[in-house]
């Protein structure tokens, strides 16, 4: 299915038609650039590859190129619509539609066993010392070890975390703001890929692709004529061969133009 590439943008509510507030995250959905598409025929799978905040790389021998800071692979029934160079916005997630939500989470760094799993503390009176400790971790004679998966201090946070079935309720294309429903993991400004499991009932996206292939073409055409509004007649550039034939040409031409004058000139009388 179809996805983007959003910026996280911070989370507050959305009141709904029948008065009940409802928290939502708000996603900045800036240009997803095509930078590629795999086809069947070639790479063996049908897939679109996008890329955002585009960034020009010169090359010590002066060529240009794009790099992206960040790009994302969507594996596609059919790559039909999708041309290199296009700008796909977040017209294609209207309201009402369920995507899927991955991002990382906020690292915590080394936790204890309270924080990272959720384990009930120990009597904080009476001369205890079993405040915060995580308690018996395996047994003593057999198996004589700790088992695998045992919950324990470690690290914790900065996983990559998968939401299903989150309703988008709130898209601003011309903004590229959208909002989905609930928390979606990550800090304020990091970098989330949603996918579409459903659209809403009566949306055509090939519609919308379709316009924005229409709107590249028109770009295209007229880049093509102002380029050629500016194009002057350039002069002939001339190869090293002719410059030194001309050198060599006006060197001995004024050698030829003094003998034919003194050819011309009339003998002095003799005394």
């Amino acid at each position: 299915m179809q996805g983007l590439i959003a910026t996280k943008v911070g989370m507050s509510r959305v009141f709904l038609d029948s008065g009940s507030a409802v928290p939502v995250t708000y996603l900045k959905v800036k240009p997803n650039t095509v930078v590629r598409t795999k086809s069947e025929e070639k790479d063996g799978y049908n897939a679109v590859v996008l890329g955002t905040s585009p960034r020009t790389v010169n090359t010590r021998k002066g060529n240009e190129f794009k790099r992206y800071r960040t790009q994302k692979e969507w594996k596609l029934e059919s790559i039909e619509g999708f041309n290199n160079g296009m700008e796909v916005s977040a017209a294609i997630l209207p309201k009402d539609t369920i995507v899927t939500v991955v991002g990382v989470s906020k690292g915590k760094g080394f936790q204890g066993v309270i924080k990272r799993h959720n384990f009930a503390q120990g009597p904080k009176t009476h001369g205890s010392h079993h405040h915060r400790r995580p308690g018996s971790v395996g047994m003593c004679e057999y198996p004589g070890r700790v088992l695998k998966g045992k919950k324990m201090p470690g690290r914790m946070g900065n996983d990559q975390v998968t939401l299903h079935k989150r309703a988008v309720l709130v898209c601003n294309p011309e903004e590229g703001i959208i909002a989905v429903k609930g928390p979606v993991p990550g800090p304020n400004g990091s970098y989330v890929y949603i996918t579409v499991e459903q659209w809403p009932d009566g949306f055509e996206v090939d519609a919308v692709l379709d316009k924005k292939v229409g709107e590249v073409v028109e770009k295209v055409e007229s880049e093509e004529v102002k380029e050629e509004v500016k194009e002057e007649p350039k002069e002939e550039v001339k190869d090293d061969k002719e410059v030194k034939e001309e050198k060599k040409e006006e060197k001995e031409d004024p050698k030829a133009e003094e003998k034919s004058e003194s050819e011309s000139k009339p003998d002095s009388p003799s005394a």
